[in-house]
């Protein structure tokens, strides 16, 4: 039984269950947003009630035995979350942390909660599980019980920080500090909540958080910022050594399923390629048929579009890497916020 009448329709609301591209509307408060605002209002409504719910009853919270810090949206499609989570995983091993990583394996057929491999498959794992255990190497685990997920990697990992992957609205899952990520370019969008805008809860919820940092330029409702900084082109799959990676200049066909495909093209249009773009549906699941009518072409797609293939790419097919890099100021405050959750654990276990 849910915690409050309409909390799962706040968790992934019906109307919107098989959408999975960010619609122009969410943008504007046009007369498509203003229609669909009395239903925008029911969700923000059921979004609050159901945060009210756990925080009047902390039994339903299960308890974990090392601190949590849990970076989330406020909004749907792609903020830039992950390649921040790489680096908070790195800046806490060099605070002396064993961080473990815990998301929902979206994308994937495992229910978890299980631990994630690097050999593991995206179609099994999820491609965001699979691309942060590959390319930070910490124990990750994925799960639809977040809290048992993250249960696992304390109990079996020896994880004694935990970064939760997209959990914001997962309040089942107890935290120590929260952080938001919002798209510079997109904000709030609108400032509605679903179906009339991109908001899983109302823009009053940034108020409550720890810290609130921009992806991109830097924004008034943002406290920090950070940029993705491109890296090398790779091969996606086993190209042959006589191919090489296109070069700034070329004309390459630009193969995008993410939730902000914009970015990735703006990127690529940056570094001096020309572009044909093709974008897909967020965690789209690529087959070869995404390939057909490209042969000889090259083609450059995102690293999470990447994990999910390696098995079918043509031979010019490469993946541009990105990293967050946090300006300095930023990145002083988000180590101090590692901190900061490692101290609220210690004063909600000793008064536990």
């Amino acid at each position: 039984m849910p915690p409050c009448i309409g909390c799962s329709f706040a968790r992934k609301p019906p109307l919107l269950m098989s959408v999975r591209r960010y619609p122009d509307f969410w943008q504007h408060n046009n007369g498509l947003a203003r229609a669909l605002s009395p239903l925008s209002a029911l969700f923000e409504l059921a979004a609050r009630r159901r945060r009210q719910y756990y925080q009047a009853n902390p039994s339903r919270t299960p308890a974990l035995s090392a601190p949590v810090v849990v970076i989330g949206n406020l909004s749907v499609g792609g903020t830039g979350k992950t390649p921040l989570v790489n680096w908070l995983v790195g800046c806490a091993q060099e605070l002396g942390f064993t961080p473990g990583v815990v998301l929902r394996g979206y994308g994937g057929r495992a229910v978890g909660p299980q631990r994630v491999s690097g050999d593991d498959s995206a179609e099994q794992v999820g491609d965001e599980a699979l691309l942060i255990a590959r390319h930070t190497g910490v124990a990750v685990a994925i799960g639809r019980d977040r809290p048992a997920a993250a249960a696992q990697l304390i109990n079996q990992a020896g994880v004694d920080l935990v970064i939760s992957d997209d959990g914001l609205q997962h309040y089942r899952l107890v935290r120590d500090v929260e952080l938001v990520v919002i798209d510079a370019e997109r904000g709030l969008g609108n400032r509605r909540c679903l179906p009339a805008g991109p908001l899983r809860e109302g823009p009053n919820r940034l108020t409550e958080v720890d810290w609130v940092i921009c992806n991109g330029a830097q924004s008034t409702e943002c406290q920090g910022h950070f940029r993705l900084k491109p890296g090398p082109l790779r091969a996606v799959g086993n190209a042959p050594e006589k191919i090489n990676p296109p070069q700034p200049g070329d004309s390459v066909v630009a193969l995008a399923g993410i939730g902000h495909p914009e970015r990735f093209f703006a990127t690529l249009d940056a570094l001096g390629f020309h572009l044909e773009e093709r974008p897909r549906p967020d965690h789209h699941h690529f087959r070869a048929s995404d390939f057909a009518y490209l042969s000889g072409r090259a083609i450059v797609m995102t690293e999470k579009d990447a994990v999910k293939c390696a098995a079918i790419a043509p031979a010019n097919c490469w993946q541009l890497p990105v990293v967050a890099e946090p300006d300095p100021a930023t990145a002083t405050q988000l180590r101090a916020l590692l901190q900061t959750a490692a101290e609220r654990f210690a004063r909600r276990s000793a008064s536990a």
